[in-house]
């Protein structure tokens, strides 16, 4: 079973993705140098698949699955 996102926004420094299951993870825009480097409306054309994020103009793709699995290791430390 996968868990997929439901919502993405930002702040200055961080993507918050709302998980399905009702967990948000803050993840560092660093980790993302196309988001980081982005502007608003570039990141707001998020398109929110089964599989994960998907951005087109920035072709940038981000695994839920992927996420989870880093914040879990970074939390880990």
């Amino acid at each position: 079973m996968s868990i997929s996102a439901t919502d993405v926004r930002f702040d200055e420094d961080t993507m918050w993705v709302s998980l399905e299951d009702g967990r948000t993870l803050g993840v560092p825009l660093a980790w993302f140098p196309r988001l980081m480097g982005a502007t608003a409306a570039e990141r707001q054309a998020v398109q929110i698949t089964p599989f994960g994020l998907h951005w087109e103009g920035l072709d940038e793709d981000i695994s839920v699955p992927a996420l989870l699995a880093e914040h879990v290791r970074v939390a880990a430390e």
